[in-house]
């Protein structure tokens, strides 16, 4: 399993692993309880290697700061997303301090750091870029 097969699709919880095209959208499966469903066409699905991270020089990829959680975390999950304000920016200040804080609001934050962990779970353990052929 790649990155780029993984997927998040808004008003859903969670990430999905892209399975199969279908006649109205894409099958996807929750990488939470393994269950199967149809992602209609009209749902805004974004797969984790296309979001990227405000700074304040050039925008970071999704998967880069992952790499740099993995690495303060040691492998670990991390801080828990349910933490307070204070602790998810003061921890996401350790792993990306040049994150641009007037554009990365708590709630990136938390979702930045339940994916992580949601995929540290599923067994991942490289963030890597797809490479253009």
């Amino acid at each position: 399993m790649e990155l780029r097969e993984i997927l998040a699709i808004s008003g859903q919880p969670g990430l999905f692993k892209y399975v199969a095209q279908s006649q109205r959208g894409v099958i996807v499966e929750s990488l939470l309880d393994g269950k199967r469903m149809n992602a209609s066409a009209t749902s805004k699905v974004s797969a984790l290697t296309e979001i990227s991270m405000f700074t304040e020089g050039d925008d970071i990829a999704l998967a880069d700061v992952f790499t740099r959680i993995y690495e303060h975390t040691g492998g670990q999950p991390a801080i828990s997303p349910k933490s307070t304000p204070e602790q998810l920016k003061a921890a996401f200040a350790e792993v990306l301090p040049e994150y641009d804080r007037d554009r990365v609001h708590v709630s990136d934050i938390k979702k930045c750091f339940s994916w992580f962990n949601i995929l540290v779970e599923a067994g991942f353990t490289e963030f890597k870029l797809p490479t253009e052929e």
